[in-house]
């Protein structure tokens, strides 16, 4: 890993922890060459941690990677005592879900996510459990079969979980296939998280959306109508989840049933922050994400919004560089560009009327 990409995840941890509602006391890099397989960042690192965190007040380690569950439970072993406590990148991601999922499914699907991840945890609180169980004197096997039923009440519940987002699957299908039969198209909303998707659904359809400048403000899906004056028609406009660099699989695997709402759309609308200096980087990855949900062949346009903070806006650049996708320039703060962007969707979903229409 190069040091600019060091930095960048760094730099996206640090706004995470903010959009959590952290305050960042002490970012620090560590160069290794592979994880120390007890703690990943070796006994040396973690004292100087605990150290510092001791100096600066603070209460909780986060660590920029997914951590296995053995090396977990030797970190919360060691800082225990120190009145701190530790998370991995995917906890904070899932704590930020927490604490903005509105809907059911956005509920089950974070809490199914956490089962996931906290689940091969258990195997390390076996000796934790014994003391707690058995004390001086105590029988070994008790702390074993308290692990035991706690895989099995976790177990239990994803079952459940399970069984209730296949329900709300199978009614969300229902209201597609209805849209599908009276010839209503949709357009998802995409693209790295905090790159303006809520703020574009928001002045385009004038529905209120939570906007907020932090990652992960929008989980839950957002609908709205659009309505395309040439085509004389209105289409449905859905915002979802915002992609960032390496999304824990997990994540992808728990918001199936809302990505799967998104991947059905009709044409995917790639939203970029062109004032972040790492937009192209940040396509990439969009895009690698999409090719993982096989929707990579789906019918994208590329917006690059937010053109009002950027310094410089390479426009002939892109235009060449992303001509198959239709390159369009936006601000939803200013309005700049939204009538070319409301003219490029019509030209794209109902070619034959907006051809009648430039003839005529």
């Amino acid at each position: 890993m190069t040091p600019e990409i060091s930095e960048r995840r760094l730099h996206e941890l640090e706004l995470l922890t903010q959009t959590y509602g952290g305050i960042v006391v002490v970012s620090l890099f560590q160069k290794r060459a592979i994880p120390h397989y007890k703690t990943f960042i070796g006994s040396g690192k973690l004292d100087e941690l605990i150290e510092t965190a001791k100096a600066e007040k603070a209460t909780l380690l986060i660590i920029n990677n997914i951590l296995k569950p053995k090396q977990m439970f030797e970190i919360e072993e060691r800082i225990r005592k120190h009145g701190l406590r530790v998370w991995d990148r995917m906890d904070l991601i899932l704590n930020i879900f927490a604490k903005h999922a509105k809907t059911r499914v956005a509920k089950l699907q974070i809490k199914q996510a956490a089962i996931r991840h906290m689940g091969p945890r258990i195997f390390g609180m076996g000796s934790e459990l014994m003391r707690q169980a058995g004390g001086v004197g105590g029988r070994a096997g008790k702390g074993e079969s308290n692990t035991e039923i706690m895989k099995r009440h976790l177990a239990a519940q994803e079952r459940q979980i399970k069984k209730e987002l296949e329900r709300l699957r199978r009614a969300q299908e229902g209201r597609r296939s209805r849209r599908e039969r009276i010839g209503f198209k949709t357009i998802s909303f995409i693209g790295y998280t905090n790159a303006g998707k809520s703020s574009l659904l928001k002045t385009l359809t004038h529905k209120q959306a939570y906007v907020a400048n932090e990652l992960f403000a929008t989980l839950d899906t957002k609908l709205g109508k659009l309505w395309l004056p040439h085509a004389e028609t209105s289409v449905l406009l859905n915002d979802t989840i915002g992609f960032i660099q390496d999304l824990p699989p997990e994540v992808i695997d728990a918001f199936r049933s809302t990505l799967d709402e998104t991947m059905d759309a009709s044409l995917l609308l790639h939203v970029i922050d062109i004032s972040d200096p790492y937009f192209e980087q940040k396509i990439q990855e969009v895009e690698e994400i999409l090719t993982s949900l096989h929707a990579e062949q789906k019918p994208k346009l590329y917006v690059f919004n937010k053109i009002d903070l950027a310094t410089r806006v390479p426009k002939k650049k892109l235009l060449k560089a992303y001509a198959e996708f239709h390159p369009v320039f936006t601000s939803a703060h200013t309005g700049e560009g939204l009538d070319s962007l409301r003219e490029t969707i019509e030209s794209l979903l109902y070619p034959s009327k907006t051809k009648h229409r430039n003839d005529a």
